[in-house]
């Protein structure tokens, strides 16, 4: 169990509550609740970097709308380390730097066989699914260089705010994601042998050094294995009909040139999208194993 107190225990019922409470009265209602002009985001005002920090506490994620549309990686990774990220995950398909250039890969690219380097849509989950506990992805930054033509629209949902939904449903719902064993991701092999070993484990858990939550989800139905019980798979379908209903919750938009999504690893998902090849859509993605301190 978590060191610190924490809203998330499901047997501290008197905190969840007051928690609660304030989550739902201060949580924006529109997208547009989440937008942030900026000048520079790569050294923002105080009363900038005060904007996004507000909207990262009461949602877990911010919209900055800055003016700089060059093809600078310095952008994401100095507006992350503004919020204190700065241990990037430098999986394998990432660039050199640790940063990945979102775009449709050319036909003779390794990364051409992973999702996010096609235009195909990508349903809903949060980045690092599959990555061991060690490798945890806690916060995330995707700025725009270039938008695609048409379509690459992506939704959002603060993964605090579908624990409170399901929760208030249904508690057992909560028991089931947090079971240790709820979620597995089976080995993934390549020429070599094993490249990625299984990996298991909850969907929703709690840092006991912060008490910080966490959320480890995705809705895809292949390279996918749940808990072969009654109540996981009644609390997986609960999710399911959260994520595809027209919940306030969840904000919908498209990332325009200089604009970028800060957040604590929120639910997301991508529609697919069409280029224009002379502009083709190009987005950086910078995942941190550092969480977004929403207590300062």
């Amino acid at each position: 169990m978590p060191v610190v107190p924490t809203p998330f225990d499901l047997a501290n019922g008197e905190a969840y509550r007051i928690w609660r409470e304030a989550k739902l009265e201060a949580h924006p209602r529109s997208l547009s609740d989440l937008l942030v002009e900026v000048g520079d985001p790569r050294q923002l005002t105080s009363g900038e970097h005060q904007a996004i920090m507000a909207r990262c506490r009461t949602a877990n994620m911010a919209i900055y709308v800055g003016k700089y549309r060059e093809e600078d990686k310095d952008i994401p990774r100095l507006m992350g380390k503004q919020f204190g990220l700065v241990h990037l995950d430098g999986n394998w398909l990432a660039d050199e730097d640790g940063i990945s250039s979102l775009e449709v890969a050319e036909s003779a690219e390794t990364r051409k066989d992973f999702i996010p380097y096609t235009n195909r849509a990508i349903r809903w989950h949060t980045d690092g699914y599959y990555n061991p506990p060690a490798r945890r992805i806690w916060a995330m930054v995707l700025h725009c260089v270039r938008p695609a033509a048409q379509g690459g629209d992506n939704a959002l949902m603060d993964h605090e705010m579908a624990y409170l939904l399901l929760r208030d449903e249904n508690p057992e719902f909560i028991r089931a994601l947090m079971a240790p064993d709820a979620m597995s991701i089976p080995a993934r092999d390549d020429e070599n042998g094993v490249a990625r070993p299984t990996e298991t484990g909850p969907v929703f858990l709690v840092d006991p050094a912060t008490g910080a939550l966490h959320m480890r989800y995705t809705a895809r139905t292949r390279s996918i294995e749940w808990k072969a019980d009654d109540a996981t798979r009644a609390a997986v379908a609960a999710l399911e009909r959260l994520l595809a209903s027209d919940s306030p919750f969840i904000f919908r938009g498209r990332l325009a040139p200089g604009m970028g999504l800060i957040c604590n690893n929120v639910l997301h998902d991508r529609s697919g999208f069409s280029d224009d090849p002379a502009h083709p859509r190009l987005l950086y993605r910078a995942r941190y194993l550092d969480w977004l301190d929403t207590r300062k």
